[in-house]
Order: C-alpha cells, then sequence, then structure tokens
C-alpha cells in the first residue's frame, strides 16, 4: 500500500528503463487498434495472484465474450508496490496500460502528478448513480474536485480466529470486542510450547486502525502535518508494546514479516490474526487444510470501532488517445458494475462496492450460508479514507520504523520515536 510523488515516479521509472527491466505487459501496452479495422485493444495491468489473480483473468474474459468493440489484455504486475512503480515506468516510456488498479492511498499522487484520468465527464455522460456506490468507500475516489477512480477491489482489516482453539481454551469463539478483552485472549491463547495469541507485523494500515478506535488520526484534517504523537497514536503502540513486553503477540520484522504471520496462524502456532477481508477465501481454504475452523470478527474497540479502508480503485491512465479512453472507460464501468461485484466478493472476500450488490439475493444468502463474509461488510459503518497527500507513502515508511523502534528498543520511548518521525514526516506532507 504505497504512493508515490511524482520525482520518485520519474526515479524509478528511470530506474527500471536503464535496468532492462521488460516484460510482456510493457511490450504490449501500446498496442491498441484503430476504429474500423477491428476492435479497440486496451491494457489492463492488476496487482495479486491466486484468487484474486484468477477473479480478475476471469472477469475480462467474460467482458471480452461480452462484445465485440474491445479487447482487454489483463496482466499480473506483482503486489500494489510492483504494479505502481511499473505503471509509473511505463507512463514515464509511453507505453502505460489504459486501465490500472491504484491502492487508494495512492490515488492523490497518482492523480496530482497528472498520470491518471478525472472520471467525472465519463461519469456524467453516462448518468452512473453514485448514489449506490457503499458510501464509506468513495472516500479515496476524490482528488480535489474531480473523481479519479471507482471502487473495485476494496478492503478492510478484520481480525481472523483459530475457533477451534479458542473454544479449547475456553473463550468465546466470536472473538474479543474490545482492547481489554483481545488483550485478555492474547494472554490465555499464548503457552510454553511457544503458540502466541497473535503474530502483528508491523502494519501502518493496522495502525491507522488502532489510532482511529481511540478517537485520532494519523495525520490532521487537511492532512499537512502528522498528528500521530498525539495521545490516540502514542497509546496504540504503548498497547501493542505492553503484549510484546508479556509475550502474548509476536512481532516480525522486515520483508517477510507478513508472510511470518500468515504461517504461523496456518501452522496454528498464532490462534488470531488481523488482515485484509481480501484473504478471507484464502484463509478459509488455510483453515480446512490444517484442521480448524475459521471465524472472523471486527477489529476491536478502544474508545470506538474503527478502521480504514483498503484496497484499489480502478483508474484511466490518461496519455492515450480519445478512442482508447472511451474503451478504457467502457471497461471500468462494466467491472464496477453490480453484477461484476457479486461475482468479485464471492470469489475473494472483497466487499460488494454496490449497495445493490449487498442487497442482492445472491449476497445475502451468501452471507447466510458463510457469515465471515458479512463481517467487513458490517464493519463499513465505522470505517474511513486512508490519507491522499502525494507523500503519504514515504511518511508511512518513515512511521512504520518508527514505531518498530519504539516496540523492539528499550532506549527509545514511544513518545520519542513518533515526535521525532512528525518532525520528519511534516517536511514531507508539504
Amino acid at each position: 500500500m504505497r504512493n508515490y510523488p511524482l520525482a520518485f515516479a520519474i526515479a524509478s521509472s528511470a530506474a527500471l528503463i536503464l535496468g532492462g527491466c521488460t516484460n510482456e505487459s510493457e511490450e504490449s501496452a501500446a498496442q491498441s487498434t484503430p476504429s474500423g479495422d477491428g476492435p479497440v485493444e486496451i491494457e489492463f495491468w492488476y496487482a495479486f495472484g491466486d484468487k484474486i489473480g484468477e477473479n480478475n483473468e476471469a472477469l475480462v474474459e467474460e467482458f471480452n465474450a461480452s462484445q465485440d468493440e474491445i479487447v482487454v489484455n489483463a496482466h499480473y504486475q506483482g503486489d500494489y508496490a510492483d504494479l505502481h512503480s511499473q505503471t509509473q515506468a511505463s507512463v514515464a516510456a509511453g507505453n502505460a496500460p489504459h486501465v490500472t488498479l491504484n491502492e487508494i492511498a495512492s490515488m492523490g499522487a497518482f492523480a496530482e502528478a497528472g498520470m491518471t484520468e478525472d472520471l467525472t465527464p465519463y461519469i456524467e455522460n453516462d448518468d452512473v448513480d453514485l448514489d449506490d456506490f457503499v458510501e464509506g468507500l468513495m472516500g479515496n475516489s476524490y482528488v480535489n474536485d474531480g473523481i479519479y477512480g471507482l471502487p473495485y477491489l476494496r478492503s478492510t482489516p478484520i481480525l481472523y480466529l483459530n475457533k477451534t482453539l479458542l473454544e479449547e481454551e475456553g473463550l468465546d469463539p466470536e472473538g474479543p470486542q474490545t482492547w481489554e478483552e483481545f488483550e485478555q485472549y492474547s494472554e490465555t491463547l499464548s503457552n510454553d510450547e511457544g503458540r502466541v495469541g497473535i503474530t502483528l507485523p508491523v502494519n501502518v494500515w493496522f495502525y491507522e486502525a488502532f489510532v482511529k478506535q481511540s478517537g485520532g488520526s494519523v495525520l490532521n484534517e487537511d492532512e499537512t502535518e502528522a498528528s500521530f504523537n498525539e495521545a490516540p497514536g502514542v497509546e496504540a503502540v504503548d498497547y501493542i508494546k505492553g503484549m510484546y513486553d508479556s509475550g502474548s503477540i509476536k512481532v516480525p520484522t522486515g520483508d517477510e514479516a507478513g508472510q511470518i504471520a500468515l504461517q504461523d496462524f496456518s501452522n496454528q502456532q498464532s490462534a488470531m490474526a488481523f488482515s485484509s477481508t481480501a484473504d478471507l477465501t484464502n484463509y478459509m481454504s488455510i483453515a480446512e487444510e490444517n484442521g480448524f475452523e475459521l471465524n472472523t470478527a471486527f477489529m476491536p474497540k478502544n474508545e470506538q470501532f474503527g478502521t480504514p479502508t483498503g484496497g484499489a480503485n480502478l483508474v484511466m491512465i490518461s496519455s492515450h488517445p480519445e478512442e482508447e479512453k472511451t474503451a478504457a472507460w467502457e471497461f471500468i464501468k462494466w467491472m464496477t458494475e453490480p453484477e461484476q461485484t457479486i461475482t468479485a466478493s464471492q470469489n475473494t472476500g472483497y466487499l460488494p462496492m454496490r449497495q445493490s450488490a449487498i442487497e442482492s439475493d445472491e449476497m445475502q444468502a451468501l452471507y447466510e450460508e458463510v457469515p465471515q463474509f458479512k463481517v467487513a461488510v458490517d464493519q463499513l459503518e465505522y470505517a474511513g479514507p486512508r490519507p491522499l497527500n502525494a507523500n503519504y507513502s514515504e511518511a508511512q515508511n518513515i512511521l512504520r520504523d518508527a514505531i518498530t523502534s519504539a516496540l523492539i528498543q528499550e532506549d527509545v520511548t514511544t513518545q520519542e520515536a513518533l515526535d521525532e518521525a512528525t518532525e520528519r514526516i511534516n517536511g514531507l506532507l508539504n
């Protein structure tokens, strides 16, 4: 979940080009058939494989079969960071995709750099019903006075629970509701054989949720200054640190931290995990393969429930002829219709981004049969957008390092670590 200012975009592009980093998507990105010579061909780049990738490829195939005027070529590009850097490089090289995904905190960086198209005229021309999009998922679509993307694969972090282990320890399998209960669960589920309540990598997305649960925010209202060094942000780190010091949670660091958390949960070396609702179908498969029952719950509350939204919006790259932009819009419009929303949610666990999709017979039947799918939808009542400042990506890296220092370095207090990070980040935000 990263975003990049224009200067970094240019630097990233140059590094990729000079390094000879080419792939099939770069080679085919500029291919488009003019009107009159057959269908218009456009390129769609997406992030993540497995069930998410399978969902994207299946929807593209369905779109191509639904009409004969546009052909979409879909290409996997890695995670969000890979996708964003590849897209920035392709814009600089002049062979950009027509449609891609922006992780929502990166919407501002791409729009303000002029890389993505304002979709407002297309939306108004086709009278798209914006009121049908779930309100809590639209916040990161707006940049200044324009709409630069529509929600597609959207998520919130939720709490995954090994229901089997909870019941064995005499805990309510519905999970903890408050920070106090979460700490009690972690202590009870930890044992002398190396199992911990939760393996919790330092993740700014999760931290945003903890701060919101304490009544604060990581940035001020106009996103010109950091505010995570105020009481709610300090309380959030100290809360995690207390459990880390007691040994009831494990805090892995480094690039493999997320994978370690997933592995611990899979091996039942941790009984709980915070992760995206997009991982639901994967976690259900893990539970089945490893012989335990899975449950899901809200992130626990402190003063209140609270969570940021996440995931990605579909965006249009601006550097293409009008004919290709029109084709790109038709694809974006189709991909965000209720029918495709239902399909994507059923296949992955991502949130349905249309209210009509949530209320559909298909989704209501799914919620009845598999209630784990509905937790994230219900949690949207307490969700809000992520910061859109174009330099928030770099700020996140500084913040993550500060939280890590406060957790694992005994000679650094939380306040000191967050104050130092605040001073550095305030320079970036402006």
